[in-house]
């Protein structure tokens, strides 16, 4: 789960969540994106703010050990309908943290868009003096098509953007961008040079200790690691299928919210459970 963290605005919302799946009968590793606006009715939200209510749960009942990985397991659980072993929060400080301590990741832009309201960070209550449409809370962006460097604040802006004009604007291509960027930061620690860069790696373990927060314990996280690097050259990267998913109109039913259920109907997983099922298992 990617989180926003710092000042921005619900920094606990985990605006990016990506289910991984690693392989034990084979090397290969799976990935599916969670949308980030899929309705629960268990909460009465959106799946994305289960690990901030999780965490509210925590300080309400004074326990001393965050609950929202946890919980937020849990309720991602309905939707893939199996059990989630581990889970890990990233700040997404870290992610600009990590392109910038790896020199930069090189990702292929397959379309190009502009976005003219993305978020200037710092500014978000910002009254622009008074302009109706607060135009000084926001910049444009711009991507041309092509494969092209980018440093980490290019690369949070790329995968952050959700006003992009045409169908760079939609929550799947959002989706997409965050796979194509994850997957650049993959090429880019494989890369013998960086593996052995004792600098780097320094830098990274710095970023980690930092801005990562996991119930993975110590000698599980070196079996996944080399798991992950025997499946590294079979990386097969998915999105819920836009037929399993549908978009009610908005009403008081999902509290006046932009939000995604299942085709089959409101809080009905059964088709996106078999989906998940054949995915995970192809492996």
């Amino acid at each position: 789960m990617g989180k926003a963290g710092g000042s921005h605005e619900g920094p606990d919302l985990t605006d990016t969540m990506l289910l991984v799946s690693v392989s034990k009968n084979s090397p290969g590793i799976t990935t599916v994106s969670i949308p980030r606006d899929l309705w629960i009715p268990e909460i009465r939200a959106k799946i994305n703010s289960a690990y901030y209510w999780g965490n509210q749960t925590t300080a309400y009942f004074g326990n001393s050990t965050p609950n929202g990985i946890s919980f937020a397991k849990n309720i991602t659980q309905k939707v893939v309908g199996d059990k989630i072993q581990y889970g890990v929060v990233i700040d997404f400080s870290a992610f600009k943290d990590i392109v910038d301590a790896l020199g930069g990741i090189r990702v292929d832009v397959s379309t190009g868009f502009t976005d003219k309201l993305y978020p200037i960070a710092g500014r978000e209550n910002d009254l622009c003096g008074g302009d109706p449409k607060l135009s000084c809370r926001y910049q444009t962006v711009t991507f041309s098509s092509g494969s092209q460097l980018m440093d980490g604040d290019t690369a949070l802006i790329f995968v952050r953007s959700r006003h992009a004009e045409g169908p760079e604007g939609t929550d799947t291509a959002r989706q997409e961008r965050q796979q194509k960027v994850i997957n650049a930061i993959k090429n880019k620690i494989m890369d013998p040079k960086v593996l052995i860069s004792p600098k780097v790696d320094l830098a990274l373990l710095n970023v980690l200790k930092k801005y990562v927060q996991t119930d993975i314990d110590g000698p599980t996280a070196a079996v996944l690691g080399r798991m992950v690097l025997k499946g590294d050259k079979n990386i097969k990267q998915y999105l819920i299928p836009e037929d399993l998913l549908a978009n009610p109109p908005i009403s008081k039913t999902y509290d006046q919210l932009y939000v995604f259920i299942p085709a089959a109907g409101n809080g009905n997983w059964e088709n996106i459970n078999k989906w998940f099922n054949e995915v995970l298992n192809k492996n």
